[in-house]
Parts: structure tokens; C-alpha cells; sequence
């Protein structure tokens, strides 16, 4: 009586069999498709990067850079002289 028992169980596990190779071969797929997609990713951030540090060394100059700096430097000192005169009239 648990031989045939026996039999309908293993009769269930043969059919399974095949599939288990067709699994780790998808598995392995997805692995090997992500992992190309993450680096054509890194290799096109690199990219990027690189056209956005040219652009900013040829289309921003040195000198254009200072005089902006040196405008907003100015502002904000006139910002901070009238906030200290503001803070001491208070106290």
C-alpha cells in the first residue's frame, strides 16, 4: 500500500525535474541582463559627467565666475550690515 503512495509522489518530483535547469538558466539570464544594464548605466553617468565638466570649463570663464562672486559677496555683506544694525537697534 505505501509503494503506490511512494510512486504518485515520485511521479510528481519527475515532473519537476525539468524544470529546475530551465529556472537557473532564467535565473542566471536576469542576473547577467541586470548586471549589463547597471554598468551601461555607470558607463553613460561617467558620460554625462564629463560633457557637464566641459561645458562648464568652456562656456563658464574664470574671470566671469569672479566678477559674479565677487557682485554676490558684496550683496550679502550689505545683507548682513543691515541685518546688525537691525539686530542692535532691538536691544
Amino acid at each position: 500500500m505505501t509503494d503506490g503512495l511512494y510512486q504518485n509522489h515520485t511521479g510528481h518530483l519527475q515532473m519537476i525535474e525539468p524544470f529546475v535547469p530551465i529556472f537557473v538558466a532564467v535565473g542566471t539570464g536576469f542576473a547577467v541582463l541586470t548586471s549589463r544594464i547597471y554598468s551601461k548605466i555607470g558607463h553613460l553617468d561617467n558620460r554625462v559627467d564629463g560633457v557637464e565638466l566641459r561645458i562648464v570649463q568652456d562656456y563658464v570663464p574664470k574671470t566671469d565666475f569672479n566678477n559674479a562672486l565677487s557682485r554676490m559677496e558684496a550683496h550679502l555683506v550689505r545683507m548682513e550690515d543691515k541685518l546688525d544694525l537691525i539686530a542692535s537697534k532691538k536691544m
